[in-house]
């Protein structure tokens, strides 16, 4: 699966679950449709099946997992499992659940084995140069102190993070999310060069999450074509 850009992500975290993340889920995918943007969609562990065989346009996205094989591993999140339940991709080293350097390289490992698409989260623009030697597939490169705040990273951040990562690993996707709440936030960091934005609050947060979904695809939209 080769992802398409611009994309977004639609995070709920752990805020929604069963049949509320996918009543979300479900209006996010329409929109997908409706818009041709790539659009992620993440959900408890328990979900994804669920989520899964009711969608068709969204990637469905686990929150976590590890390195483990089947065998040996009670209470672990084992990355076959997750493969077989639906999910496409998965988020890794979030600044909720942070990862060790030597599980997070082998955790990307697994999920190339398993076609499984890896967003890995850094908390500044060194350590997203650190991490994309390892060549994710998708690099989230936000400063930690501003996630849930509503306060974005000023442009020379975006600017200089999208062109030092591509440096370092040429193949990987820049993802610039932090504080992002307004269709014009989510112009502006497409506009700026990243291949992706997404949230949380900046959804939740709205008076009609399903409707501020559709207004930063229909951002994204406008910045595809203002950058032609």
């Amino acid at each position: 699966m080769k992802i398409r850009t611009p994309f977004l992500v639609v995070n709920p975290k752990s805020y929604l679950y069963g049949k509320r993340s996918l009543d979300l889920a479900l209006a996010a995918d329409k929109i997908a449709k409706e818009t041709g943007i790539e659009m992620f969609f993440t959900c408890p562990f328990a979900d994804i099946r669920y989520i899964s065989e009711n969608t068709t346009n969204v990637i469905v996205t686990a929150q976590h997992m590890e390195s483990l094989k089947p065998g040996r591993g009670m209470g672990h999140v084992l990355p076959e499992s997750l493969k077989e339940a639906g999910a496409k991709a998965v988020f890794l080293n979030h600044a909720e659940n942070p990862m060790t350097v030597a599980e997070l390289s082998k955790t990307i490992e697994r999920a190339r084995e398993l076609d499984i698409k890896t967003i890995v989260c850094a908390d500044s623009v060194s350590e997203a140069v650190a991490l994309s030697k390892f060549n994710p597939d998708i690099i989230l490169a936000e400063p930690t102190e501003l996630i849930g705040t509503g306060k974005t990273a000023d442009n020379s951040y975006v600017i200089e993070t999208t062109e030092k990562i591509r440096e370092m690993s040429p193949n990987t996707l820049v993802m610039i999310a932090s504080g992002v709440t307004t269709a014009e936030d989510v112009y502006n960091v497409i506009k700026l060069g990243a291949d992706g934005t997404g949230g949380t609050n900046g959804i939740l947060g709205a008076p009609d999450p399903k409707k501020r979904i559709e207004e930063w695809a229909e951002a994204m939209v406008r910045a595809i074509k203002d950058k032609e």
